[in-house]
């Protein structure tokens, strides 16, 4: 860990922040921090940023309720910007959204962005909004043990493909599984961030299981 003292904080005393969210990777806003709202930051573990506006501290959340819990804070080669993970209450954008960068300026034609959300997003359209011809709309509309036997079949496939040591097939049939499963979550009220959290928890006691290993 480095001393705050070595960050770089420009003329006025402020450094960048560009705060991403833990779960999805998106950038939620870009804000600044001197080094007294640095340190209330790092001591509450709720981000608190320096309003070069009204030329004050504010800790985001305290009016609206979106408080942003900190999960780390990085510094960048030359120490003059940070990245702020975080674990948001509610939207960053004072506007009520998610992200404050809703307003796109370039998309490649080439190159299609991806996203696990992006796709559960689009799942769970074709089950609210049902789609002729969509095979994920048919999953929904057949109902829970249909996708359920989807999900057994998959797994199958992936064990098959991988017992056989084929790469390619395997990262095919795992792709399946994936959608399935993802199909499933859907249909059952489960988000990434409910498995995020789950896996998160995990790390945890697996960590204290080492620790105890390693002690005996």
């Amino acid at each position: 860990m480095i001393d705050i003292k070595s960050l770089d904080f420009d003329k006025n005393g402020l450094i960048p922040a560009v705060v991403v969210d833990s779960v999805t990777k998106k950038v939620l806003t870009v804000a600044y921090m001197n080094e007294e709202s640095l340190k209330i930051s790092m001591e509450k573990e709720l981000t608190c940023f320096y309003s070069r506006s009204r030329q004050e501290l504010w800790l985001k959340g305290e009016t609206s309720g979106n408080y942003q819990h900190i999960v780390s804070i990085t510094a960048d080669c030359d120490n003059d910007a940070l990245v702020v993970v975080v674990e948001p209450d509610g939207p960053a954008c004072h506007k009520g959204d998610f992200s404050c960068f809703n307003n796109p300026v370039f998309e490649s034609s080439d190159r299609k962005e991806f996203s696990y959300e992006g796709l559960m997003k689009l799942i769970e359209g074709r089950k609210t909004e049902k789609k002729d011809g969509s095979y994920t709309t048919y999953l929904f509309e057949k109902g829970i043990d249909k996708i359920l036997k989807k999900v057994g079949e998959e797994s199958t496939e992936v064990i098959i493909a991988a017992k056989a040591e084929d790469k390619n097939e395997t990262i095919y049939e795992i792709a399946d599984l994936a959608y399935h499963v993802m199909v499933l979550m859907i249909e059952m009220g489960i988000s990434l961030e409910d498995i995020h959290k789950e896996l998160a928890s995990r790390h945890v006691i697996d960590h204290k299981v080492k620790q105890e290993k390693m002690t005996k």
